[in-house]
């Protein structure tokens, strides 16, 4: 049986210098407004600690971000990009559940310097957020935009002939196992590897959530 060659992929256009610059400078906000969370709590921190502790001027802490808690995202959502990353530089039709499952045990088990300081980040800011609304809703906003964002990769790896409802489900379903995932490590001590992990709890989120998916 034939098949058609399968279409060789676009390269994507690397960020110019401006906006590896403003992506810079966003990180060391959200790292500043991090470790004052630590120290002072949401509450006993403002946005001029912050863009003090960055080195910026309070007008360029407004120019990216529109309250305290909102500067932490570019921290919370760094975790998100490199999966979508991953999934994105898979094979197109390849299939969707293993990829997803693949990805996620990848990008949360990767016992390199970044992704444990990233893991720290997150554990203290969603221990935070349990007390703060605000902080709260910038981490659920994360996950609204990563899982729109993973839409258009899934329905890539899915291949033509797949039921688009299912693909979002799925969609749906990884953005809520790695969710949940990290709440749950982030309310205990137990270490970014091995048992009650974060990259456990996300496959068996997403073993759970994901059975009777008749997407491969």
């Amino acid at each position: 049986m034939s098949t058609e060659p399968q279409q060789p992929k676009t390269p994507q256009p690397k960020p110019s210098l401006t906006e590896r610059r403003k992506a810079a400078t966003q990180l060391d906000i959200a790292r500043a407004a991090a470790e004052l969370f630590a120290e002072h709590g949401p509450d006993g921190t403002t946005a001029e600690a912050i863009a003090t502790r960055a080195g910026v001027a309070l007008r360029t802490f407004y120019r990216y971000f529109r309250s305290k808690q909102d500067a932490v995202a570019p921290l919370l959502s760094g975790g998100g990009d490199q999966w979508l990353a991953l999934l994105a530089s898979a094979e197109p039709g390849s299939g969707v559940l293993s990829n997803l499952e693949r990805a996620v045990t990848e990008v949360l088990s990767t016992p390199d310097p970044r992704a444990a300081e990233q893991l720290d980040w997150t554990r203290g800011l969603l221990r935070a957020a349990d007390r703060d609304p605000a902080l709260r809703a910038v981490w659920y906003r994360v996950n609204q935009e990563g899982e729109e964002k993973l839409l258009p990769v899934l329905t890539a790896l899915a291949g033509p002939g797949a039921d688009p409802l299912e693909v979002r489900l799925a969609g749906a379903a990884a953005t809520a196992a790695i969710r949940t995932a990290l709440e749950e490590w982030a309310r205990t001590d137990a270490p970014a590897q091995g048992p009650g992990s974060p990259a456990e709890l996300a496959a068996r989120c997403l073993k759970e959530l994901t059975r009777g998916m008749s997407l491969s």
